[in-house]
């Protein structure tokens, strides 16, 4: 079971994965163990020369009622 304060990341590294399978060069195409490192590396510097801070779009009263439900949850389970 995940943490409910690790879901926003989750989210993201999820969210980083899906691009990066979008992405990824096709099988077969790395000659070396290194290439696909570098190719790794190479996406990561590029995607984050241009950051963009992480904005919660729901209201906090939103986020707060499902950490509430959340936590009566893992209550209920102990």
């Amino acid at each position: 079971m995940i943490p409910f304060g690790a879901q926003p990341w989750i989210k993201a590294v999820e969210g980083l994965f899906a691009t990066l399978t979008r992405r990824r060069p096709k099988r077969g195409v790395f000659r070396s163990v290194i290439e696909p490192s570098q190719a790794i590396r190479a996406y990561l510097d590029a995607h984050n020369a241009d950051p963009k801070p992480f904005r919660w779009t729901a209201p906090a009263d939103t986020i707060l009622a499902k950490h509430q439900r959340g936590k009566r949850l893992l209550e209920s389970l102990h």
